[in-house]
């Protein structure tokens, strides 16, 4: 094998989340363990140099899980967008994800953050074949993300929905099926759940396999920029010959050179014409 032919290991660590139906209950119970994809988040932070306070990590952790888990409950064709606002602290959470790719990310903001007064978690779904999104709001109280999404199912979803940390990374989330038990669901405590398993009977509908990823990339950033440009480069550059760019959805850290985008623009002028 060639040097060049040396395959490279994969830079994500899957995480494995497994559906069950609850019998009897009528409800569905999603469950994973989580510590691999949290390393992932890590890294990425280590290695885009960022760094968050206590409060921002926890929330972009449980959001991480709460999405995910919701994510794994969804049909295979939908794309879910989370905006979890915080008042005190002054802190929005976005969050991403994907089940066409399996992909999740997320990131926090306290800077140039709009004050509205009140907690508000912000939803949006797309699916696939489908151009126009869902959306819809949620006010909730508190700066806990399982309890904000448990009013999001409550509210929007209009059905109840639990999270449980059951230890060492490992959660679970009970959403309402037709027919639920939703006296049983929605008196359930954590070491209820985490007896489940002896108390409950369960039947493994499916796995699903999640990672932490964004997929961004200079060329993507360069395609986000180049709307804001009309007059040129100079709309953004001035009279600079770099600039400094962070992901709006993961927070990454690009440095863009004028002259490459520069180039840029003119060969994406130069495609449109032709077309």
């Amino acid at each position: 094998m060639e040097a060049d032919d040396t395959p490279t290991a994969d830079p994500y660590t899957p995480i494995e989340i497994r559906c069950y139906f609850v019998r009897k209950r009528n409800c569905l119970a999603v469950r994973g363990q989580f510590a691999p994809l949290f390393v992932d988040y890590y890294l990425h932070l280590a290695n885009n140099h960022l760094q968050v306070t206590q409060f921002q990590d926890g929330i972009l952790k449980d959001g991480l899980v709460a999405l995910t888990l919701h994510l794994a409950s969804r049909p295979w064709k939908e794309h879910h967008a989370w905006t979890i606002h915080f008042q005190r602290p002054m802190v929005n959470l976005f969050l991403c994800g994907d089940n066409t790719t399996s992909k999740v990310v997320g990131r926090t903001f306290d800077r140039d953050v709009k004050d509205v007064q009140r907690n508000m978690f912000f939803s949006q779904v797309i699916e696939s074949h489908s151009h126009e999104p869902r959306t819809s709001a949620v006010e909730f109280e508190g700066n806990n993300v399982f309890r904000a999404a448990e009013q999001f199912y409550l509210q929007s979803e209009q059905r109840l929905g639990r999270i449980f940390d059951y230890g060492d990374e490992d959660y679970v989330m009970l959403s309402a099926q037709p027919q639920c038990d939703e006296e049983w669901l929605d008196s359930l405590t954590a070491e209820d759940a985490r007896n489940m398993d002896k108390t409950e009977e369960l039947s493994l509908l499916e796995t699903r396999v999640y990672h932490f990823e964004c997929g961004c990339s200079e060329p993507r950033i360069w395609e986000v920029l180049a709307p804001h440009c009309t007059n040129g480069a100079a709309d953004l550059f001035e009279n600079e010959e770099q600039l400094q760019v962070s992901c709006r959805r993961c927070g990454a850290q690009y440095r863009i050179l004028r002259e490459q985008f520069e180039a840029y623009l003119e060969s994406r002028t130069a495609r449109r014409t032709r077309d």
